[in-house]
C-alpha cells in the first residue's frame, strides 16, 4: 500500500470527522449508538489548530489520522481512525508507530491511550497492555474500555 504521512489541515476537519464516524461503525455497533456517539466523532478545524494531529493520504484522499496529546504527564493517543476500506494495510500500524517515535523525541516515557474494546488486539500487538478500565454506559449498556499503555 503506498500512502503518505503529513500534519493535518485543519480545513480537512469535515473528511476526518467522515472516516471517523465510518471507523466506529465498521464494528458493527446500533445505529442509534452511533447517532449518540456522534458529536464525539465531529472534529472542527479549531480541534486540529490545538491539537497536533497527522493523516495518511492516498491518492491525495484522506485514509486515516491519529492525534497525540499530553494528560498527566504521559503522551496520550487520542484518535487513531482508519477508514474502513484501509484497514489491515498497514496504515494504522504506520500511525502508531510515528505517535510512539514523536512521544520518545519528546522525552515521554509513557505512552498511553483508551480503547475501543474492538482494538484491544491492535494494540496489544503494537505492544501495549491493558493498565485499567473505564465503564461507561450507552443505554442501559454498560461498556468496558480498556485503558492501554506501554514503556517507550
Amino acid at each position: 500500500m503506498n500512502f503518505q504521512i503529513r500534519r493535518v489541515n485543519p480545513e480537512e476537519a469535515p473528511a476526518l470527522s467522515k472516516i471517523a464516524f465510518a471507523a466506529k461503525a465498521y464494528w458493527g455497533y446500533p445505529e442509534r449508538w452511533m447517532e449518540i456517539w456522534r458529536p464525539q466523532l465531529l472534529f472542527s478545524p479549531r480541534y486540529f489548530e490545538e491539537n497536533e494531529s497527522w493523516v495518511t493520504e492516498t491518492n491525495a484522499r484522506p485514509t486515516a489520522f491519529c492525534t497525540l496529546q499530553e494528560k498527566e504527564g504521559n503522551a496520550w493517543l487520542e484518535n487513531l481512525w482508519v477508514a474502513p476500506e484501509f484497514v489491515g494495510q498497514g496504515i494504522g500500524k504506520r500511525l502508531f508507530l510515528l505517535a510512539v517515535g514523536e512521544s520518545r523525541q519528546r522525552g515521554y516515557r509513557t505512552l498511553r491511550l483508551e480503547a475501543d474494546p474492538h482494538a484491544l488486539g491492535f494494540y496489544e500487538k503494537m505492544g501495549m497492555h491493558k493498565v485499567g478500565e473505564r465503564y461507561s454506559e450507552i443505554e442501559g449498556q454498560v461498556r468496558i474500555l480498556p485503558i492501554m499503555e506501554m514503556t517507550l
